[in-house]
């Protein structure tokens, strides 16, 4: 693969997000080693709460078109309430296997506390079920407000795990895929 396309797809509708800049970062950082990115800011988009009648809804096939067009997936949310946000839980609802399976994504968690291990671990697991391919290195930032200074980070360990992050949705990007999970196998929608 000459240039690999690496999309970021941000779960924080904030304006000052440390979400949004951590994706950018990591953007930049896949940027710099080759490959062409492009950051799906939901605030942009159209997207009503999913109802399985209306998947066609708003701007759902732009939301579809470009995270098929990826090779990898980097998706980023803000820990809400021991999870990841709303906005990025309903953009995933629109997508399926024919945007996910097969396809490399990296995790990036953003908590105002020290935790954000579950937020990872449950948008892994939504990953799993949709058969894509999660990079094993994740990116935490913890106490967000205290890692940015006028929208930089501060903190230089935490910006090289969020460039790793980029760098590794860059080399994996054509990684062949695992053979099918349980749950994926198991993940079909209810029909009533």
């Amino acid at each position: 693969m000459n240039s690999p396309h690496v999309v970021a797809v941000c779960g924080s509708l904030r304006e000052g997000s440390y979400t949004r800049i951590a994706l950018d970062h990591a953007l930049d950082h896949a940027d710099d080693i080759g490959a062409t990115t492009d950051h799906i800011d939901l605030r942009a988009l159209d997207l009503p709460v999913y109802d399985a009648d209306g998947n066609d809804a708003g701007d759902a096939t732009e939301l579809r078109r470009r995270v098929r067009e990826a090779n990898s997936v980097l998706l980023g949310s803000p820990m809400y309430h021991g999870s990841f946000s709303a906005p990025l839980k309903n953009a995933l609802d629109y997508c399926g296997f024919d945007e996910f399976e097969n396809t490399t994504v990296g995790l990036l968690a953003v908590s105002g506390g020290s935790f954000t291990v579950t937020t990872l671990d449950h948008m892994r697991s939504v990953c799993r079920a949709l058969n894509a391919w999660v990079i094993p290195h994740q990116a935490a930032i913890p106490k967000a407000r205290t890692q940015f200074d006028d929208g930089e980070f501060s903190n230089t360990d935490i910006a090289e795990r969020v460039e790793t992050l980029g760098q590794r949705a860059v080399e994996y990007a054509s990684i062949e895929p695992d053979p099918y999970t349980v749950e994926s196998a198991e993940n079909v929608g209810a029909d009533d």
